[in-house]
């Protein structure tokens, strides 16, 4: 999709891409090769300037080049370009708050294997894991993930980010992760109903009581919240496409999710909820 994208262009929005397409013009190189494009002279001038460079900016892997001229809303489209370089990313936090939280885990995706990076274990080693990113892809990673990662390790993640949150509000799905996970039939099992606030006790249920079962399912919690980001990347992206004249040629199939390399303790988690959400009335 980024090769028939003209908003890398000054003065190039929806319509007049939308103006490109209609006349058959729906990739650079047919830009570029145009006799009389609908183009003003000095757009068209610009246009060609700006897609030469973009030609070696693509052959080159830049994609923080493209992140930086595309809308936030436009980020969806970098997917046809990098997504064999993409890192789906999600942590979990202590929740203390007033400056005095910190990372619990990481689970990175990278389309082939999920890893888990946890304080005090190997947390460390989750810079040279992303490293190999050149598009991240979280929900609501621009406000939450994304600052806490680059303050609290000292690293700079990759500019190209699709941050779902926003792509799947711009196609009319709103609230939270899982919320949206289940208008597409992304299941979690027995962690269905296992959410942030949970994740935060399951963790101090590890520290302070030396748990290994809380550690492994809080990883799987972490882990699940990433194995279903590709999904519904690929749903986004199918759908936006079909509001351009590529859908034919660009539809993807939906991925097959990973198995998650961690496994929840449900029997732990039934405790814990018993323990601290009891019902009322009970006993």
């Amino acid at each position: 999709m980024l090769d028939h994208t003209f908003r890398l262009v000054p003065g190039i929005g929806g319509k007049i891409e939308r103006r490109l397409w209609d006349a058959g013009i729906g990739t650079w190189d047919r830009l570029l090769a145009a006799a009389d494009p609908p183009l003003a002279l000095a757009t068209l001038a610009l246009a060609r300037d700006r897609l030469a460079e973009a030609r070696a900016r693509l052959a080159a892997g830049d994609a923080e080049w493209f992140a930086r001229l595309l809308a936030t809303d436009e980020q969806w489209r970098l997917f046809y370009a990098f997504g064999d370089a993409v890192g789906y990313l999600d942590i979990e936090t202590t929740g203390i708050g007033g400056g005095a939280d910190h990372i619990t885990a990481i689970a990175l995706y990278d389309g082939s294997q999920v890893r888990t990076f946890v304080h005090g274990i190997n947390l460390h080693e989750f810079e040279q894991a992303v490293a190999g990113c050149k598009l991240i892809v979280t929900f609501n990673g621009k406000c939450f993930d994304v600052p806490i990662i680059e303050r609290e390790l000292r690293i700079e993640l990759p500019r190209a980010h699709i941050d779902l949150r926003y792509l799947l509000r711009s196609l009319g799905y709103q609230g939270g992760l899982k919320r949206i996970e289940k208008r597409f039939d992304i299941g979690r099992d027995e962690l269905d109903g296992v959410d942030g606030y949970f994740a935060v006790l399951l963790w101090w249920e590890y520290r302070n009581g030396g748990n290994p079962a809380a550690l492994e399912t809080l990883l799987a919690y972490n882990a699940a919240d990433v194995i279903g980001l590709e999904t519904l990347l690929v749903h986004a992206c199918n759908q936006k496409l079909k509001r351009t004249p590529f859908f034919a040629e660009l539809v993807q199939p939906l991925p097959r999710p990973p198995a998650n390399p961690h496994r929840a303790d449900a029997g732990l988690i039934a405790a814990l909820r018993q323990r601290h959400f009891p019902v009322a009335g009970a006993g």
